[in-house]
């Protein structure tokens, strides 16, 4: 079976809620990222493309009929290179290249352009449609930026708490204080600051047409534990999640080039695919997952904690960040070394792509054999891959 190589990636840079990128339409970020990436590689025929899969978390508006067919024939890709869609979630984009990988694995194609978008700003209100025409009473609109909506009356009141309620159950599970979340929060930034100055992200983030936005728009420089004490806490009135320690809401769109060995796409490989794993528990505990799933990412890898000199974990929340970090045992300064998602930003189905890149990109500049790239997903899931440099 053949191993499947990740060749190159790209992103835009994330905006704010509401903010810069507030104009551009998911499926035109998602054109912005194929093109961006498929630059990297000028001598690759798009023909030989044999796949795309593509993540994305809402699906209800503009984003709808298979997003990622949408931002190929936007990107001006032959209209023979096919495209679907998937949604799991947080976790869309980095389920777009787990499952990339696999069909170069089998033998299916030997090139696959992976990777997702989201416009939060953008994702719509919806209306329950009737069973019958012309209800007499008031329908409410729902909105679908994030978390629960229109859930079945089945499931237990426990497992649909908000996601910061449920954040909030983690930290009471595991002790973690606030003062260690805002600590954490505020390197979150000072290192994502520090990674554009030093020109780290220079070769990672394309821009996006029309728009005068040249970093992630939510990076807060100089940033402190002390400042962010004095932010009041979102979810209770005696809890311990404010907008500073949780990641915010974002616009953008990553992808990632994956190939088998000898696929002639004129460029060398970066890392491969050397393990993959998946987990799933409580839905209300959805922000450990990743423990499990990084676990088994490393044991089907071959390798345990000890090889791995790079982690990039997505900063759903600053708690549920360190209560994985401290369950895996691995020195801190390993994660997220080049900031994450508290202060790059977390537009959903974009962001496992942006982790995977993030840590290929690292793993070049460092030398390390091996890292990990892993998500939380809400309702209670998480996937892990593990990357061996062979650059």
């Amino acid at each position: 079976m053949s191993s499947a190589f990740l060749y190159a990636a790209a992103r835009t840079p994330f905006g704010r809620f509401g903010g810069a990128l507030a104009e551009v339409r998911p499926d035109d970020l998602a054109a912005t990222a194929i093109s961006g990436v498929l630059a990297k590689a000028p001598g690759l025929d798009a023909d030989r493309i044999g796949d795309v899969v593509w993540g994305c978390a809402n699906q209800a508006g503009e984003d709808n009929r298979n997003v990622g067919r949408m931002g190929v024939l936007l990107a001006g890709l032959p209209v023979g290179v096919p495209a679907t869609t998937v949604n799991r979630l947080c976790g869309s984009s980095l389920d777009a290249a787990i499952i990339g990988s696999r069909t170069i694995e089998s033998g299916d194609a030997d090139v696959v352009l992976t990777g997702g978008v989201e416009s939060m700003t953008r994702a719509p209100w919806v209306l329950p449609k009737p069973s019958r025409a012309f209800p007499a009473g008031n329908v409410t609109a729902v909105s679908t930026t994030l978390g629960w909506r229109l859930v079945n009356e089945r499931m237990p009141a426990e497992w649909t708490v908000s996601l910061g309620e449920a954040n909030e159950l983690l930290q009471e599970k595991f002790g973690i204080s606030r003062e260690r979340q805002d600590e954490f929060a505020a390197r979150s930034h000072n290192l994502a600051d520090a990674a554009w100055e030093a020109g780290f992200y220079d070769d990672l983030v394309v821009p996006v047409e029309g728009v005068d936005l040249t970093r992630d728009e939510g990076i807060r420089p100089g940033s402190t534990a002390e400042k962010l004490a004095g932010l009041k806490p979102s979810f209770r009135k005696d809890g311990t999640i404010t907008p500073g320690n949780a990641s915010p809401l974002n616009d953008g769109a990553s992808a990632v080039l994956l190939g088998s060995e000898n696929a002639g796409i004129g460029i060398d490989p970066i890392a491969r695919i050397a393990g993959r794993g998946v987990s799933a528990l409580e839905p209300q505990l959805f922000g450990f997952a990743p423990v499990e799933a990084a676990e088994r990412a490393l044991a089907r890898a071959g390798i345990g904690w000890d090889d791995v000199s790079a982690i990039e974990l997505n900063e759903a929340f600053a708690v549920q960040s360190l209560a994985c970090v401290d369950a895996w045992k691995v020195d801190p300064e390993i994660v997220n070394a080049k900031g994450g998602a508290i202060a790059i930003g977390h537009p959903l189905g974009a962001s496992g792509g942006r982790i995977l890149g993030t840590l290929a990109a690292r793993l070049q500049e460092s030398g390390g054999r091996y890292g990990v790239a892993a998500i939380c997903i809400g309702v209670g899931q998480a996937l892990a891959v593990v990357l061996e440099n062979v650059s």
